[in-house]
Formats: C-alpha cells, sequence, structure tokens
C-alpha cells in the first residue's frame, strides 16, 4: 500500500514537472502554441494513471505555480479559471476510468471525453464569474470560441495522443488494461 502511494505521488509530480516544460516547446510555435493545450495532457494522464485525488491536486496547482513561477499564464483570470478546468479534468479523467468495469482503450476514450467537456464547462462558469467580478462579461461565443474552436488541435492531440501513451504505457506493463 505505501508503495503504490509513493509510486503514485512520484508519477504526480513527475506529470507535474511536465506540465510546467512541455509549454515552453509548443509556445515556439506562436500561431498554434497555446491552441495545443500543453498543460493538459499531463492531467489527463495523472488522473487515469495515479488516480483522481492525483489527477484533482496536479490539476489545480501547475496553472497557479506556473504563473507563480514563470508568469504564464497570467493569474487573472487565466490560471485561475485554468486551474479550476485542469483540476476537474484530473478528478472527471481518474474517477471514471477508475469505476470502469474495463480498463481499454473504448473506456479511455470515453472517459477523456467526458472529462474535457466537464472541464471546459467547469473553465466557462468559472471564467463567468472571474469576469463579472471585474465588471467585465463572458459571452457565449466566447466560450464557443475559447472551448472548442480555438482548442480544436489540442483537442485532437489529446484525442489521439493519450491512448497512444496508454496503450505504450500498457505494453510496458506499467498500466493494465482488462477487466477489473
Amino acid at each position: 500500500m505505501k508503495s503504490e502511494k509513493l509510486k503514485n505521488l512520484t508519477l504526480a509530480a513527475m506529470f507535474l514537472c511536465i506540465g510546467y516544460v512541455l509549454p515552453f516547446f509548443t509556445g515556439q510555435m506562436k500561431e498554434i502554441g497555446n491552441m495545443l493545450l500543453p498543460m493538459h495532457i499531463p492531467v489527463l494522464l495523472t488522473g487515469f494513471i495515479c488516480g483522481w485525488k492525483y489527477g484533482l491536486i496536479v490539476g489545480f496547482i501547475l496553472p497557479i505555480s506556473r504563473s507563480v513561477f514563470f508568469g504564464m499564464p497570467i493569474m487573472y483570470p487565466f490560471a485561475l479559471a485554468m486551474a479550476f478546468e485542469l483540476a476537474t479534468y484530473g478528478f472527471v479523467s481518474g474517477y471514471l476510468y477508475n469505476k470502469s468495469r474495463w480498463k481499454c482503450v473504448k473506456a479511455l476514450l470515453r472517459c477523456l471525453i467526458i472529462s474535457m467537456i466537464s472541464g471546459r464547462i467547469v473553465w466557462g462558469i468559472v471564467q463567468m464569474i472571474l469576469l463579472g467580478i471585474k465588471g467585465g462579461s463572458f459571452t457565449l461565443s466566447m466560450f464557443i470560441s475559447g472551448a472548442f474552436l480555438n482548442a480544436i488541435p489540442g483537442i485532437i492531440i489529446q484525442i489521439i495522443l493519450i491512448p497512444v501513451l496508454m496503450v505504450s504505457l500498457h505494453k510496458a506493463k506499467f498500466v493494465r488494461f482488462g477487466r477489473k
């Protein structure tokens, strides 16, 4: 039991570090760097591999601490809204995948898509609250543009890359697919 907790804690720390570094690589592509959603991938993997508790914590800490350490994303409202979005990703992906009867690519994709939609809804709600506090507004078109249209490259990458990584980790006997 203790070794499992230590393993998950170590992996969560590794995914947190990947979340710090990955945006430096994608940021070099000025036109689409932010559209690739580089911090989302390690958070989703944390949820799938380590579980919902670790996914929730890594998801919440990553954008806020990255804002403090590196100044990006800007703390208000972006990093704060993103903290709730990524925490939702980590929680939902880990919780649903853990509750799945089968650990397979189909279950993984189902959990991934549900967590991505849930996170974007939470992001929209938090953005609306944060911008409302400041006296601004957050319209439906801003939500659709920010949550879906501008994120299409990142969504595609997540839907392809995360199952590929999980299958590779299964083949390496690091994670297990199959029936509970």
